[in-house]
This record gives C-alpha cells, sequence and structure tokens, in this order.
C-alpha cells in the first residue's frame, strides 16, 4: 500500500498534466481562431478604408463637375440678362422712335387739314375712326375746330367735342394733381 501511496501522487500529477496540457492546446486553437478573426477583421476594415477613400474621391469629382456647371449656369444666366436688358433698352427706343414719327405723321396730316376749307375737313373726320378724328383736332387750333365744327353734322360734332372735353380734362388732372 505504501508503494500505492507513493504512485497517487505521481498519477495525480500526470492527471494534472494532462488537464493543463489539454487547457493550454484548447487555449492555442481559441488564440489561433482568435488571431485568425482579428486578421479577417483587418482585412475588411481595410477594404472598407480604401472604399470609403474611393467612394470620396468620386465625391469629391462629382463636386467640382457640379461646381464647374454652376459656373458655366451662372454665366450663361448672366449673358442672358444682359441680353434681355440690351433688347429692352432696344425695345424702348423704338418705342419712342415710333411715338415720335406717329407724332410727325399727325402733326404733317393736322397741318393738311389746318390748310383745308373747313366744309371739307368736316366731311373728313366724319368719316374717319374717332379716335383718329381726336387726335387731329387735338393738334388744331381752337379757331380751326369751330370752323371745322360749323360746317359738321351736328350729331357728330357734339360727340367729338364731348370726347375733347373729356381728354383735355384727363390731361389736365394728370398735370394737376
Amino acid at each position: 500500500m505504501k508503494k500505492f501511496l507513493l504512485f497517487l501522487p505521481l498519477f495525480l500529477f500526470a492527471v494534472n498534466n494532462q488537464k493543463l496540457l489539454d487547457c493550454y492546446e484548447i487555449f492555442s486553437q481559441k488564440k489561433a481562431e482568435l488571431e485568425a478573426e482579428a486578421e479577417k477583421i483587418l482585412e475588411q476594415k481595410e477594404a472598407l478604408e480604401a472604399l470609403k477613400n474611393t467612394y470620396m474621391a468620386l465625391i469629391k469629382k462629382k463636386e467640382e463637375k457640379l461646381k464647374q456647371k454652376e459656373l458655366e449656369l451662372n454665366t450663361t444666366l448672366q449673358k442672358i440678362e444682359n441680353e434681355k436688358k440690351r433688347i429692352e433698352e432696344l425695345v424702348n427706343e423704338h418705342k419712342k422712335l415710333l411715338e415720335e414719327i406717329k407724332k410727325a405723321k399727325l402733326d404733317k396730316v393736322s397741318q393738311s387739314f389746318a390748310k383745308m376749307r373747313p366744309k371739307n375737313a368736316a366731311q373728313i373726320l366724319e368719316s374717319m375712326p374717332q379716335k383718329d378724328a381726336l387726335e387731329i383736332l387735338q393738334k388744331l387750333p381752337s379757331k380751326t375746330i369751330a370752323k371745322i365744327f360749323a360746317k359738321m353734322n351736328p350729331q357728330v360734332a357734339a360727340k367729338l367735342s364731348e370726347a375733347l372735353l373729356k381728354i383735355k380734362d384727363k390731361n389736365e388732372s394728370t398735370v394737376n394733381p
């Protein structure tokens, strides 16, 4: 029995050593697995970083293109605005020229009517549209208008006189507020 007791600690030591060796093996395996997993994570992180850099470069390139297009658009818009102003100035200039031509034409026509005999002028003005007749009459002196109205149909003369008064009142109200 003494021998048995002597072998017992050795046996226990061997069993403990075996368990200890098994634990080291398990830890080594787990360590290898964890290292492999860490390596995978590191590779994925690097791939993600590369993807992020590529994406950021693409975004930057797109932003630069967008800024360039915006600059081109603003330049084109400015050209359009300048052209619009130039056209508006030309339109206003042409309107003034047309008004001057119309005024000169009306002055010539009015001078012709002033030189006509009142009876002939009355006949022509009666047959004209009221608006045109009023424009001519406005340019004539009061004495000439009176002579022409005397030779006109009384109803037409009355309508034209009334319209002339309205125009005169309207012009006076815009001059004297």
